[in-house]
């Protein structure tokens, strides 16, 4: 039980740390506090409104699974939807989750044409 606890120690430091990296990238924004591993966030398009910023986080998410890169989810928060990412692997890194939103911000510029 120690080792399986010091795991999901791991996991919600690795949401946190997630979480401060998507803080410091200026085209994503947090849409929830993070408290345990889920982080929700998405790519911020200069206005977009929410149907369009739909259909753009929707094309990250799938591309993101397609070229097997991450595998997030998407929800809605206060009528506001947004990626989900769901740490819960004990193989995670950090660099996994620098891929992750450097991957997020550069899918998002070159689908929002800038």
């Amino acid at each position: 039980t120690e080792k399986f606890g010091r795991l999901i120690d791991q996991n919600i430091a690795q949401g946190a740390y997630l979480t401060g990296l998507i803080a410091d990238e200026p085209h994503l924004e947090l849409l929830a506090p993070t408290v345990i591993n889920i982080v929700c966030f998405r790519y911020r398009a200069e206005g977009a409104d929410e149907a369009a910023h739909e259909a753009l986080n929707t094309e990250i998410m799938l591309r993101l699974q397609e070229a097997g890169v991450a595998v997030l989810t998407d929800t809605k928060i206060h009528g506001r939807h947004c990626l989900r990412a769901a740490i819960n692997n004990h193989r995670t890194r950090r660099e996994d989750l620098q891929l992750l939103v450097r991957e997020v911000t550069r899918l998002g510029l070159e689908l929002a044409g800038r």
